[in-house]
């Protein structure tokens, strides 16, 4: 049986309260086995922590580092959604998004952010398929934006 919540606590993590939509949308859909997360932006207590386009008022790390907490904000969805990430079978698919300047391609490295968070709380169950997309601009004006599909017991 997984222990992903207990994994979380030893790699010194603590998921947020779930963030409320900010337009007309809910936060995951569940449908079968499958659970839809909304895209999530890189809030912490309610405020973004980095703001603007990627790479020049967000650096790649920085960015990286919105991705992560993207994915801190996603479980706390999917955590409210169906009980316990222990529930989590796979992660399928992960989109990112990334607010950024003509000419920037380095969106994957922005989106390892997220990935290599997922791997190290979920392992094998964490890898998934991905797409990393440049934009010219997200809702917030947030550097990042993440959404999921998960798979669930």
């Amino acid at each position: 049986m997984p222990d992903f919540e207990s994994r979380l606590a030893q790699l010194g993590l603590k998921l947020p309260d779930p963030a409320k939509p900010v337009a007309n949308y809910i936060p995951a859909v569940r449908t079968g086995n499958l659970v839809f997360l909304s895209g999530q932006v890189p809030l912490r207590n309610g405020q973004l922590i980095k703001a603007g386009t990627v790479p020049g008022a967000v650096s790649i790390e920085e960015a990286r580092e919105c991705a992560r907490q993207c994915v801190l904000n996603a479980l706390a969805a999917l955590k409210a959604e169906i009980g316990s990430l222990d529930r989590v079978r796979r992660f399928v698919k992960v989109g990112v998004f990334v607010a950024c300047e003509h000419g920037f391609s380095d969106q994957p490295k922005v989106g390892n952010g997220a990935s290599d968070l997922l791997a190290e709380i979920f392992g094998e169950a964490g890898k998934h398929a991905r797409a990393a997309v440049g934009v010219p601009a997200l809702p917030l004006n947030a550097p990042v934006e993440v959404d999921f599909v998960v798979e669930v017991t």
